[in-house]
């Protein structure tokens, strides 16, 4: 259980310091980053939205709780290296296509060995073991059905 914890960890901290460079590559503006970005034919304002929206990925994957979030930011994640590498071998960047596909596997890592407690599923799990709560109707309605 420990060895599944620790690459848990080592996976998500990989990805995530890998997400921050990108957006720091983007935010920057950085020459290649701008040339890549236009051998596939996208707009110049696309690393801007796309380094935000991994800043916030890498946020939601790294604070505790909020486990509906990192659901999102693994399904946000995963449409964007899906998209990239679709691109890229759609314009024949057969090795350009190679780094999102490790971020790929390294995603599915972290998302697979997601401790129980960082998961939405947990979550409900806990909800339906405690009794519900009073909602304030009053006894005897059953909220009009």
């Amino acid at each position: 259980m420990k060895a599944k914890i620790i690459t848990y960890w080592i996976a998500t901290v990989l990805l995530c310091a890998q997400m921050a460079f990108a957006a720091f590559a983007y935010f920057t503006r950085q020459p290649k980053v701008v040339e890549g970005f236009g051998s596939l034919g996208y707009p110049e304002y696309f690393p801007i939205l796309l380094g935000t929206a991994k800043s916030l990925g890498v946020i939601a994957l790294l604070i505790p709780g909020f486990a509906l979030l990192k659901e999102w930011a693994y399904a946000g994640f995963t449409f964007t290296f899906l998209g990239a590498i679709w691109s890229h071998l759609a314009m024949d960047q057969d090795k350009a296509a190679m780094m999102p596909l490790a971020a790929l596997v390294l995603l599915s890592i972290s998302c697979l060995l997601c401790p129980e407690s960082r998961r939405v599923a947990a979550r409900h799990r806990l909800a339906e073991t405690h009794e519900p709560h009073d909602v304030g109707l009053p006894s005897g309605t059953t909220g009009g059905r």
